[in-house]
């Protein structure tokens, strides 16, 4: 179920802080009361292959994301014992060392399950066990959320497990949305800061089309 254009879930979540800080973090909360947008990024465990190289990514870019007001906010089912652990594992050995945003540690699953992104083949009752039994991996995938200052999300993206993102292409979708909340104006294919935009009529459209020829 598509989730863009809806208000994000109010659900508030175990955090941790680079520090070690344990924290509840609402994201809802977070880009309202703040007046800021907030990038949510899923990932499926700690301490594994492809997810360090995009902690580390994602760091690498704070900067461009604070510069448009914009909060990193990371997440996985670990606990944050895990979190912090990984966070104290230097680059070299695998690890997260100096990533500073801080990480949820959605344990309880309340807030993936609400956002449907876990890995679950199949849900079923054992009458034998007297419990529903659940077929796969029961992590999340490698989502992504974009989320406005109103709490919207205004994009959303999912991931299989072997595939990591494009850190840059969330920044020019910040721009993109930022070009339209400000000018009014809406944002073609591969459009970027600075390039030209389209008002939403059949004449500019075609008018943007003829130059590309």
């Amino acid at each position: 179920m598509a989730l863009v254009g809806k208000k994000f879930p109010n659900i508030t979540v175990d955090a941790i802080s680079e520090m070690g800080d344990n924290l509840r973090i609402n994201v809802l909360e977070e880009a309202t009361k703040n007046n800021k947008k907030v990038l949510l990024f899923w990932y499926p465990k700690d301490f594994t292959f492809v997810c360090p190289t995009e902690l580390h990514a994602f760091q690498a870019a704070l900067g461009e994301f604070e510069k448009r007001n914009t909060m990193v906010i990371g997440a996985s089912c670990d606990t944050n014992e895990v979190h912090f652990a990984w966070l104290n594992t230097a680059k070299d050995n695998g690890g997260i060392e100096g990533v500073t945003y801080p990480l949820i540690a959605d344990t309880t699953r309340n807030l993936s399950t609400a956002l449907g992104i876990l890995d679950i083949e199949s849900t079923e009752y054992n009458e034998e066990l007297d419990q529903v039994v659940i077929e796969g991996s029961n992590v999340t995938y490698r989502a992504t959320y974009l989320v406005d200052e109103t709490g919207k999300i205004f994009h959303e993206a999912v991931n299989d497990m072997p595939l990591g993102r494009n850190v840059n292409e969330f920044l020019r979708l910040i721009d993109a949305y930022s070009h339209v909340q400000t000018h009014g104006e809406v944002c073609p294919a591969n459009w970027e800061e600075g390039k030209e935009a389209m008002n939403a009529d059949r004449n500019s459209t075609a008018e943007y089309l003829a130059k590309l020829n």
